[in-house]
């Protein structure tokens, strides 16, 4: 019963997200950024959709069940304030630009050299939140329709590619309604059912109000504030949620989207923590016999409560792997490989062609990392580490800091993938579990700089960054190529087939 009712809402986003894909009409403007027609409502719910996905829910529900709410539950409000910053100060700006992918913004601001640095980054980084979503599904088959780990992987990513081909960001905004709208009604319905079976029951120093995970590195505060710095900062540079920003169609949309979305993802983020502390001091559940919240929908809520719930964890986590599949692809063609839009009459868009096909190998690279490396928020948190301590600071200063150029953005990206990559190899935990990614015995690093290792490499880049902006500024051949990437955006977008008027990019 329960795996049927999930069966029915993964075929219901499936045949929404293929029934809205006509709306492409062949041209990757409307592929990518969903013609810049987006309001209000479908802006907010991609990116609330986006923002709780499978790391926010499950990853969530096993850290606060085993450490305490700060460590799962700043998975989402970590996204919860990265959602607020981007609207009060980024939304605005970036959006009326008008660009296609967030590599426009680092070849337009820093020069081709810089398009493609940053590209591969957020590339990578992107295929490692893929590979979190993935986890969190290919558990579930497991648990709940017996289909063996990996083969649950490799279906669900057949299932997210199939909508996300046929569709871009039309079918991904248009689906997450349906996705935002269930998980919002499955987490109200776990929380009531949970306080009134239970109780909502906060077991001594894990709860909310319990500061100390916030101060004594004894109770991971290191920690839980790297999560918080990371998805808080580093998911500024998101190539997924910045896709939804482009989409809409004005700034004061994206904006008010933003706040929007901010406001649902804090708080269904702090229910899934609620519920997982309850589950743990009532019920005793760890993380160590599986996903906490997968062992209280199978053991103890009802059916019905399963159904939503399972079905909100399915969307979101369909949305996110969505979200990412697209930016990704996207970014690898048009600003690794440097293919185009064009609007002639007759011709077939290879901006929209190839972003399609460059989608396959993504999801199977995404899939291979599930397999091998199953931990849902520690492949979240670490995939916004490395654009923290790579990208963050050239991205958020550049949109206002008229001095940096290309050698303070390529410097500090370099340092902070240095020393954020060497501390993973020499780190044996992440975020309170143990390094199974990547690791290499040793002494010089223990245990103890946990959480640490996060914020070294941020402030290494963000040092490099403002240094060598305040001592080389960028030259006038930048300013330059600035103006010429401008007018090659602009051009790019002037003959629209709708035949309607292109907003300058500004200058």
């Amino acid at each position: 019963m329960i795996i049927l009712g999930v069966g029915i809402t993964v075929l219901a986003v499936l045949g929404v997200g293929i029934i809205v894909a006509k709306k492409v009409d062949g041209d990757s403007e409307n592929f990518l950024v969903a013609g810049r027609r987006l309001g209000v409502p479908l802006v907010a719910v991609s990116l609330t959709a986006a923002a709780v996905d499978a790391n926010a829910t499950v990853g969530n529900t096993d850290l606060t069940a085993d450490f305490g709410f700060w460590s799962g539950a700043s998975l989402a409000i970590g996204l919860a304030i990265c959602l607020l910053l981007a609207g009060l100060f980024l939304a605005r700006p970036l959006n009326a630009m008008r660009l296609y992918t967030l590599g426009d913004f680092f070849r337009v601001r820093y020069g081709r050299g810089t398009e493609v640095t940053a590209s591969i980054i957020m590339s990578f980084a992107f295929t490692i939140l893929l590979a979190g979503n993935l986890v969190a599904c290919g558990f579930l088959m497991e648990r709940f329709a017996n289909i063996p780990y990996a083969w649950g992987i490799v279906l669900v990513a057949a299932l997210v590619v199939a909508y996300t081909i046929a569709g871009g960001l039309f079918s991904d905004a248009y689906t997450a309604a349906i996705q935002t709208t269930i998980t919002v009604v499955a987490a109200l319905a776990l929380l009531g059912w949970t306080a009134l079976t239970f109780g909502i029951v906060i077991p001594e120093g894990k709860g909310p109000l319990d500061l100390g995970q916030l101060t004594d590195p004894a109770q991971g505060a290191a920690i839980n504030w790297a999560t918080l710095v990371a998805l808080g900062i580093g998911d500024l540079v998101a190539i997924d949620f910045m896709q939804r920003i482009f989409g809409a169609r004005s700034p004061e949309v994206a904006r008010r989207s933003c706040f929007t979305a901010a406001a649902l993802t804090a708080g269904i983020g702090t229910i899934f923590a609620l519920v997982a502390l309850t589950a743990s001091a009532v019920l005793g559940l760890t993380a160590a016999d599986g996903p906490v919240l997968y062992q209280l929908l199978d053991g103890w809520a009802p059916p019905l409560i399963s159904i939503l719930v399972l079905s909100g964890i399915v969307a979101a986590s369909f949305s996110t792997a969505s979200g990412a599949i697209l930016a990704t692809s996207a970014v690898i063609v048009r600003n690794i490989f440097k293919l185009r839009r064009t609007t002639i009459q007759g011709a077939r868009d290879p901006l929209l062609t190839w972003t399609r096909l460059a989608m396959i190998p993504i999801v199977v690279v995404g899939g291979f990392v599930a397999i091998n490396v199953s931990q849902t928020g520690v492949l979240l948190t670490l995939a916004f580490d490395l654009m923290l301590a790579c990208l963050a600071a050239p991205f958020i200063a550049g949109v206002f800091w008229r001095r940096p150029g290309r050698v303070a953005t390529l410097v500090s990206a370099a340092l902070g993938l240095v020393v954020r990559l060497t501390l993973l190899v020499l780190q044996p935990t992440i975020y309170g579990v143990p390094n199974d990614i990547l690791y290499v015995p040793n002494d010089l690093v223990t245990s103890d700089l946990d959480g640490w290792v996060t914020l070294i490499a941020f402030g290494v880049s963000l040092a490099a960054f403002f240094l060598i902006s305040w001592l080389s500024p960028r030259t006038e051949a930048e300013l330059a190529d600035e103006l010429a990437a401008i007018e090659s955006l602009h051009a790019e977008q002037a003959e629209a087939p709708s035949g309607r008027a292109e907003v300058p990019v500004p200058a």
